[in-house]
């Protein structure tokens, strides 16, 4: 029971550390056109993010059941999985690179999986990583540079058309970068929020099937999990503390993010995040666990190149190119030796029992 509570205990921490390290997405922009301060800009993104992760359940079923066989999961795996991910965010973290917390965990897991099972058909290739992961993985920062740059074209040719002065321009896109910040963060709950739910729920799931909660005092009964499901306890503590997370800040993450890509103002921050909330909120309806990093990066990109190629600082986004692409096979790599640590520690269990 101890092992239960300490996985559930390290699942909240990654979502903590998910909170804080990612909290650049949603508010960085908001931060840089000076339209929010830091405070205020924080505030908000907390409290989005605490509502987008009450709503639904698509990613954290997908994390949770769709991307690993089920039948190769024990506290152990799940344990090795956050170590490797959490490692991963707060070394990228402290460099003040932007990485993916989602890939970092979807490697961590499919990396310890592996490590359990001893094969390759632990992992569900082509009906969840590929998919669901892989493909998006390329995919999803390429729609937000394209949807950034379309949408910020248009915005242009209508200011010009208008005749717009500066003035008015920048406050009127400074109100709008209000409710385009709260979309963001609303966004950015409701998937990546859902991905420790995901765990959590798994957790449960293969404790109740390898009997570990058979002499559970009977006030404890509701941790019981005999199919698959995101109970509503799990979904309040993920919310609260990925809110909690957030409101910590990232400030070296919100630099690179909102300061070193490209400079903004207030239509090109309104610009950027309402696209990246877009592609999100799409992804999220499909289920797919996207990295809220790569979108609203690319969505800064594209926004950024409207004014000429190179405003946007392409060294850095180069970095962070490399950052998206290691992520997965690094944190796999992390998982999968801890694993194996554990095995040769004689702590490593076998697979769930049916």
């Amino acid at each position: 029971m101890t092992l239960i509570f300490t996985v559930i205990l390290i699942a909240l921490a990654f979502e903590y550390v998910n909170g804080f390290h990612d909290t650049a997405n949603a508010i960085a922009t908001s931060i840089s056109t000076k339209v929010m301060t830091p405070r205020q800009a924080i505030t908000i993104s907390a409290l989005g993010n605490l509502a987008g992760a009450l709503a639904g359940t698509a990613v954290a079923k997908t994390i949770g059941k769709g991307l690993v066989d089920t039948d190769f999961i024990t506290m152990q795996t799940i344990l090795c999985a956050l170590a490797g991910g959490i490692i991963w965010n707060l070394l990228t973290w402290y460099i003040g690179l932007p990485s993916s917390s989602s890939h970092a965990l979807i490697g961590g897991l499919c990396g310890a999986s592996l490590a359990s099972a001893g094969q390759w058909s632990a992992i569900h290739w082509h009906g969840g990583l590929l998919p669901k992961v892989v493909i998006p993985m390329f995919v999803a920062p390429m729609a937000g540079l394209l949807a950034g740059y379309l949408l910020m074209g248009i915005l242009l040719a209508v200011l010009s058309g208008c005749n717009a002065r500066p003035w008015k321009v920048n406050r009127y896109f400074g109100l709008g970068q209000w409710a385009s910040a709260i979309w963001m963060s609303f966004s950015h709950g409701t998937n990546d929020a859902q991905k420790t739910m995901g765990i959590i729920a798994l957790t449960l799931f293969a404790a109740t099937r390898a009997h570990d909660f058979d002499a559970l005092p009977r006030f404890l009964h509701f941790l019981r999990t005999p199919e698959f499901e995101i109970a509503a306890w799990v979904k309040v503590a993920c919310a609260l503390t990925m809110a909690a997370g957030t409101a910590a800040g990232g400030w070296r993450i919100i630099k690179t993010m909102g300061h070193n890509v490209v400079k903004m103002q207030p239509v090109h921050g309104f610009a950027a995040q309402s696209t990246a909330a877009a592609v999100i909120g799409v992804a999220t309806h499909l289920g797919i666990p996207l990295s809220t990093t790569h979108v609203i990066s690319g969505s800064i990109m594209g926004v950024g190149s409207t004014k000429r190629l190179n405003a946007v600082k392409w060294g850095i986004a180069g970095r962070m190119l490399v950052a998206w692409v290691m992520t997965i096979p690094i944190t796999a790599g992390m998982s999968y030796a801890f694993v194996w640590l554990l095995k040769g520690l004689g702590w490593a269990g076998g697979p769930v029992a049916h």
